[in-house]
């Protein structure tokens, strides 16, 4: 179980991160979310001493300051970071960004479904498995001392 890993979601549309929260609420998850809104912030989190780990991240490909190709591509370079489980969760059907972010280190690349109902089956699916199914990683991040 991994109930208490923080799912992070990095997207910067307001109404997508509505709708993630609210499918998510739907699944009756107990996990604590963090939402953050470009890939800067994200990789900021993720570099912060928290007690509690981050399980997966939910990422968006097209954000401001620093988009979600770029944020992968740093997020699976370094080498505590790059265990976290990235799910590409965004409007983008493109073959050449699917590809792209499978060569980066994705984990799993998922189109935003255009229905209500198949958003919230697809986040429960995902709920289902990689919190509730899968045995995530424990990142511990180094502190400047250690």
């Amino acid at each position: 179980m991994n109930q208490k890993a923080i799912i992070l979601i990095a997207d910067d549309d307001e109404d997508d991160c509505f709708l993630v929260q609210s499918a998510l609420e739907a699944c009756c998850l107990v996990n604590p979310t963090v939402f953050v809104s470009n890939g800067l912030d994200l990789l900021d989190y993720l570099r912060k001493d928290e007690e509690q780990p981050v399980g997966l991240i939910l990422l968006d490909l097209n954000m401001p300051r620093m988009d979600g190709r770029e944020a992968l591509k740093v997020l699976k370079s370094d080498v505590q970071l790059r265990k976290i489980p990235v799910v590409v969760l965004t409007t983008s059907k493109a073959q050449r960004d699917v590809d792209e972010c499978y060569e980066l280190g994705a984990n799993c690349y998922i189109a935003k479904p255009d229905s209500f109902e198949i958003f919230n089956d697809t986040i429960s699916t995902l709920v289902k498995f990689w919190i509730n199914l899968s045995q995530l990683p424990i990142v511990r991040k180094l502190r400047i001392d250690d």
